[in-house]
């Protein structure tokens, strides 16, 4: 009976390791998720082909949705990146008037997302979330510089407990249609927390506040809701 509780609790311990290693699904990739699934049952069923193809497709879908738990370094006034992918561009610009902040030169961060990259976006300080505004536009490739200004995008500005102001902006790429934000102005966030999606290769933009200089480089690779963009030294008064 020792032996047989034993292994019930090796098989069960070995289910949980193995449950803990599949990410969530992020809420908005579950309607794309069985649309693939059902066509893919629905060739199988017509044509009696298909099965390893559509269970391939399946699996890709729900890959490209996942949203791996992310722990937060407890780095105080760090500015976390909003989203996973690669920094393409540092600049000094002024900010879009979707964001509301004030026309003056700040540093912004592009972050360009492939589609193997986890596409989920990340609250990047504790805050409240001033503001939300969808902005239309055309689908350009989203490592593009002009991507910030013609393309399809969602900016917030996020007032940190810091007294600071961020802008975050979830911009469409080439292949995206569709972006996600599932916060509102007024509500409370924190520091790592999934706030958005954007569907099949895009770009997030964070613009600093002024006098902030980042402390990543063009090419280097960001885990969102992990690695610091910059760190705000002091609260505004």
């Amino acid at each position: 009976m020792a032996a047989t509780s034993e292994g019930d609790g090796a098989v069960l311990h070995a289910a949980k390791l193995v449950r803990d290693s599949v990410p969530p699904i992020h809420p908005g990739g579950r309607p794309v998720i069985a649309s693939v699934a059902a066509a893919a049952a629905g060739i199988r069923l017509l044509t009696g082909r298909g099965t390893g193809l559509g269970l391939l497709a399946t699996a890709a879908t729900a890959a490209f949705f996942r949203a791996p738990t992310r722990v937060p370094p407890p780095r105080v006034g760090a500015v976390l990146a909003p989203a996973d992918g690669t920094v393409a561009l540092i600049e000094e610009v002024v900010p879009p008037p979707e964001l509301d902040l004030p026309r003056e030169p700040v540093s912004r961060v592009s972050v360009f997302l492939s589609v193997l990259d986890v596409h989920v976006q990340r609250i990047p300080m504790h805050g409240r979330i001033r503001s939300v505004r969808y902005v239309p536009g055309v689908f350009l490739s989203a490592d593009l510089d002009k991507a910030s200004t013609d393309n399809e995008r969602n900016a917030l500005v996020l007032e940190t407990q810091t007294g600071h102001a961020l802008g975050v902006v979830q911009i469409a790429g080439l292949l995206a249609r569709r972006i996600v934000c599932d916060v509102r102005a007024g509500d409370e966030v924190a520091a790592g927390e999934t706030y958005g999606l954007i569907r099949f290769g895009s770009r997030v933009d964070t613009y600093l506040p002024p006098g902030v200089a980042p402390e990543v480089a063009v090419g280097q690779r960001t885990i969102g809701g992990e690695t610091p963009l910059a760190v705000l030294s002091r609260a505004v008064s």
